[in-house]
């Protein structure tokens, strides 16, 4: 008799430290990621910043986030002065200057055109998530779906109404690193969760997944539901709507 009280008394304790945990974890790792990058970016520019500018001199203390705070001032100038005539032009003597350097154009190039795509609004990222047996018929992976484009491997590997699709297959728990894969359009089987979703999937190795909502179907009307059991009441209220809808006259 005694023993009952302890272990419903441990087990309340245990499951508010696991719901603390839940909370403050999540906050206290973004926090730290924050932190790590401004002060990051601190060590980068606070050293270029002239003494009489910077409020470290003043102050008994160091501001964080001064020297993040002038980055994206400094970016946000280059970017207005390149969009005018004068900017433009010395943006591209400087890139064909960098052209004729053998190893140093090939980096700049790749990493300007993925900066390019990452960040335009053309809708030229991966479109959809999508699904492909791999690496064994059977054993399904999750890709990001790219926008079809045709390319040279397209015009020698097409089949006639089969085209390649290029699609992403990121590891986990690091999306940003996977394999790049040309996949018949027929075998890729799309879902409608969001890139976000897929991203989240991968990330936590599939112990977050989206809410998944199916079609229930109630004295033959079809309701969106969560994948649960409906309750009583939920059930009730649609074949409600299914009666007075079927006593109707038909026009």
């Amino acid at each position: 008799m005694s023993d009952a009280p302890k272990t419903s008394g441990m087990t309340r304790l245990r499951n508010y430290f696991l719901t603390g945990f839940v909370v403050c974890a999540p906050l206290a790792i973004t926090a730290y990621i924050a932190w790590s990058f401004i002060g990051w970016v601190d060590s980068w520019v606070k050293p270029y910043i002239p003494l009489r500018y910077s409020p470290d001199t003043y102050l008994p203390f160091p501001v964080p986030g001064f020297g993040l705070i002038v980055a994206l001032i400094l970016i946000t100038l280059i970017g207005f002065l390149t969009a005018n005539i004068v900017g433009r032009a010395i943006v591209n003597s400087g890139e064909r200057l960098l052209g004729r350097m053998p190893l140093v154009r090939g980096i700049y190039g790749s990493l300007k055109q993925i900066f390019e795509t990452v960040l335009s609004n053309k809708g030229d990222m991966f479109r959809q998530v999508g699904l492909v047996e791999y690496p064994r018929k059977g054993v399904w992976s999750l890709v990001f779906v790219a926008s079809e484009k045709e390319t040279e491997i397209n015009q020698k590997l097409d089949q006639e109404g089969d085209p390649l699709i290029a699609v992403f297959m990121p590891c986990t728990p690091n999306p940003t690193t996977g394999f790049l894969m040309y996949v018949p359009k027929s075998d890729i089987v799309l879902l409608d969760m969001t890139i976000e979703d897929g991203a989240k999937l991968i990330v936590s190795a599939g112990l977050v997944a989206p809410e998944v909502k199916q079609m229930v179907v109630v004295n033959g009307e079809p309701i969106e539901g969560m994948l649960v059991n409906p309750s009583v009441a939920a059930l009730a209220q649609p074949a409600r709507r299914s009666r007075t809808a079927s006593s109707r006259p038909n026009k």
